[in-house]
């Protein structure tokens, strides 16, 4: 028997189970699983823990700091990140970056930018629960090995997919909510704010304004702080 055959039969076990944990949702992905996150993106890659992955150019998986103060989280891919397989760079992923360099935090050195879902659903619509259930082990994942002081959840289905809160994004965004620890703030999603553009007191836009001066004073506050 050659040594190659013998190591074949005693392959680590944790290695062995890591690598089923895509190809079922029934099949738990524990907290602590990946080391880091090229091990999370290899199996996003090849996940089908449900059926959006058959359909996937490529699983969107993060892009930013990894080690970032802030984490920013939207929904999931749309035609532009699918294609690219990196989340918000079409026009809303523009706007975006414009609304985070108004308080001097960039993709470099500030912020990582993430979804609830890592495969685009058909025709942008909104993951099922049973999508998202599927898909959020990663998201965990990810918030543990960034392990960010603030995440901005971007939109009602970000919030849902988090912390469980169904209620409209109009009314509990600019809030401060409290989950795993973490400090989160319900925002605008950048799409919602390119659907109503006006600028005048009160308006989304204004509104979304005030939000990012918040997150950036509290940011300020906690690095004092530590």
């Amino acid at each position: 028997m050659s040594s190659d055959i013998q190591l074949n039969l005693f392959d680590d076990p944790i290695s062995r189970q890591r690598d089923l944990i895509p190809t079922d949702a029934k099949i738990p992905i524990e907290p602590g699983a990946y080391n880091n996150i090229i091990e999370l993106a290899h199996h996003c890659h090849q996940c089908h823990r449900c059926a959006l992955g058959d359909n996937r150019t490529h699983a969107v998986v993060g892009r930013g700091n990894l080690q970032a103060p802030v984490m920013v989280i939207g929904e999931a891919p749309g035609q532009t990140e699918d294609e690219t397989g990196l989340p918000f760079v079409g026009r809303s992923g523009q706007l975006l970056e414009k609304i985070l360099a108004s308080v001097n935090l960039s993709t470099e050195h500030d912020v990582y930018i993430s979804n609830i879902n890592k495969c685009r659903p058909p025709n942008n619509r909104v993951p099922t629960p049973d999508e998202m259930a599927a898909c959020k082990p990663y998201l965990l994942e990810q918030i543990r090995l960034v392990d960010p002081k603030i995440l901005l959840l971007t939109g009602a289905t970000a919030v849902k997919g988090i912390i469980g809160d169904k209620r409209g994004i109009t009314k509990i965004r600019g809030q401060w909510l409290e989950w795993e620890g973490r400090l989160c703030m319900p925002i605008f999603h950048p799409s919602y704010l390119m659907r109503n553009p006006s600028k005048e007191v009160g308006k989304p836009k204004w509104l979304m304004w005030q939000d990012i001066q918040a997150v950036r004073a509290k940011l300020d506050q906690i690095n004092k702080n530590s």
